[in-house]
């Protein structure tokens, strides 16, 4: 009886330790790593060849970053062509415990970028749709705490309202090839004005960036 006593105590002992959480966080932190190693390789092996409408690696990096630093989990990206910027953002998101929705009109760009999350080992951690972003954008429940807009320009300003009231308090809503001083661009140029417009937003263009990469924060409600 004695000696059942001393295993059970010897046994809740253990679990209240700190060593089975220390195992816990050796084999997240083992995992992580063996992702990184693997979506490094992917990019490596890449590397120059995001043609189609895709993010430079640069762009890339800035995203990442800002997932990791603010610690969002709820994302969406609007344009995925064929899935350079996604894999920056679901590779932020692997480490911030969060997922992925993005979405693409085109059937061949959405094949090969699922094909692509698949080999970089990032597909759990991404929810793609094949989809009109004009139709679906409007339709998601949210809410978001990180956005990314790279699709048609024209309808810039039209993607952040339906997306706006969806974004959280401290979120971040991201856009590509933004245009602050009417050339090219598009519609974008509208955009960035409405956004800039709003008080309670606090809009950038990233300097670092030279493809016009705006970086808006959501301070408030209103």
């Amino acid at each position: 009886m004695r000696k059942q006593i001393s295993t059970l105590a010897i046994f809740l002992l253990f679990l209240c330790s700190p060593f089975p959480a220390a195992i816990a966080r050796a084999q997240e932190t083992a995992g992580q790593t063996d992702l990184d190693k693997t979506v490094r390789a992917f990019l490596d092996r890449h590397a120059g060849k995001w043609y189609d409408m895709n993010i430079p690696a640069s762009d890339g990096k800035i995203l990442h970053d800002l997932i990791v630093k603010h610690q969002y989990k709820k994302a969406l990206e609007i344009g995925t062509s064929t899935g350079h910027s996604a894999i920056w953002i679901a590779w932020a998101l692997s480490k911030t415990g969060g997922k992925l929705i993005t979405i693409e009109i085109d059937e061949s760009r959405y094949e090969e970028a699922v094909a692509n999350f698949r080999e970089a080992g990032l597909s759990k951690y991404i929810d793609a749709r094949l989809a009109d972003a004009h139709d679906l954008v409007p339709k998601l429940e949210g809410p978001f705490d990180f956005v990314f807009c790279d699709a048609d320009k024209g309808w810039y300003k039209n993607y952040f309202l339906a997306v706006e009231p969806k974004l959280e308090v401290g979120g971040c809503y991201t856009a590509h090839n933004v245009s602050t001083r009417g050339w090219g661009g598009g519609g974008t140029r509208e955009f960035y004005e409405y956004i800039r417009g709003l008080s309670h937003y606090e809009t950038t263009i990233d300097r670092s960036s030279r493809s016009g990469l705006s970086v808006s924060f959501k301070k408030s409600e209103k």
